[in-house]
């Protein structure tokens, strides 16, 4: 045991030297955010002499950053809601169903991953125009859930191919229906699969700035990808309010990963030990 940790500890050392250079600037940001810019000005490095929180309640109220976050919140959480929900109805008769029209209908979803989606924007800007949809934020979840739909949907069939279908076969003994089956015994089971797929769909629809940026006309309809453009415009002199702004936008993501960092490396090594 101990030749092994021996072995070992260059690795360990190694990942740890990794982490720390990588959390580096996530840590300057976060201390800078309860300096002034005074302070950064002359010490760029230092540490906050007390945890001064009026850098934050100037970007939350004076900036519109309230506004720019529950915008993100309510866009983000919708679109993955309403995809993932989608894509596991669609993933489990994927992967159960026998029938030819549904392996068809399975590569058309499929196809969503090859064609580049940003060449359909002039489209779907006239179409989103004609409709009233534009300055919308449910025209932007709109858009964000097909886009999560193929992704999500080949991974959750993937897992469901995995599941014994002798699980189904006694939950019907039973007298358990389709939907109860689903529901209380299938869905558990596939928890590390939704993880990956909510992880994995929630982070770029978070940090997005380009469907925003065409389709939200209206302040009051931006998200904070393109808040934050208008933010630096107004404060690239203010340090502090700055460094504050973007710790109000990473604090969603770090929560993210510490909740489903569990089900996560569940989901993306499932399969390995096989």
């Amino acid at each position: 045991m101990r030749r092994f940790s021996i072995l070992n500890a260059p690795k360990h050392v190694l990942l740890w030297i990794y982490a720390l250079v990588s959390l580096s600037p996530l840590m300057i940001m976060v201390l800078n955010s309860f300096r002034t810019t005074q302070q950064m000005a002359t010490d760029p490095l230092g540490l906050p002499e007390s945890l001064n929180f009026g850098s934050y309640q100037k970007a939350w109220i004076t900036a519109s950053f309230e506004t720019y976050f529950f915008n993100s919140m309510f866009v983000t959480i919708s679109s993955v809601f309403i995809g993932t929900s989608v894509s596991l109805l669609a993933a489990y008769v994927f992967a159960r169903s026998k029938r030819r029209v549904f392996a068809i209908l399975e590569g058309l979803f499929l196809s969503g991953l090859l064609l580049p989606v940003f060449l359909a924007i002039l489209p779907l800007f006239y179409l989103f125009d004609a409709l009233g949809l534009i300055s919308n934020l449910w025209g932007l979840i709109a858009v964000y859930s097909a886009l999560s739909i193929p992704f999500s949907s080949f991974i959750l069939a993937a897992f469901f191919r995995q599941l014994p279908i002798e699980l189904e076969e006694a939950a019907r003994i039973d007298g358990a229906g389709y939907f109860r089956t689903f529901f209380f015994i299938l869905l558990p089971l596939v928890r590390p699969a939704i993880a990956t797929v909510v992880v994995f769909r929630f982070v770029p629809i978070w940090n997005d700035f380009f469907y925003p940026l065409m389709l939200m006309r209206d302040r009051a309809a931006y998200t904070l990808p393109v808040g934050l453009t208008r933010f630096f415009g107004e404060y690239q002199t203010d340090w502090a309010t700055l460094f504050a702004g973007l710790t109000i936008t990473t604090i969603p993501l770090v929560i993210l990963f510490l909740v489903a960092s569990k089900q996560l490396v569940s989901g993306l090594t499932a399969g390995m030990s096989k």
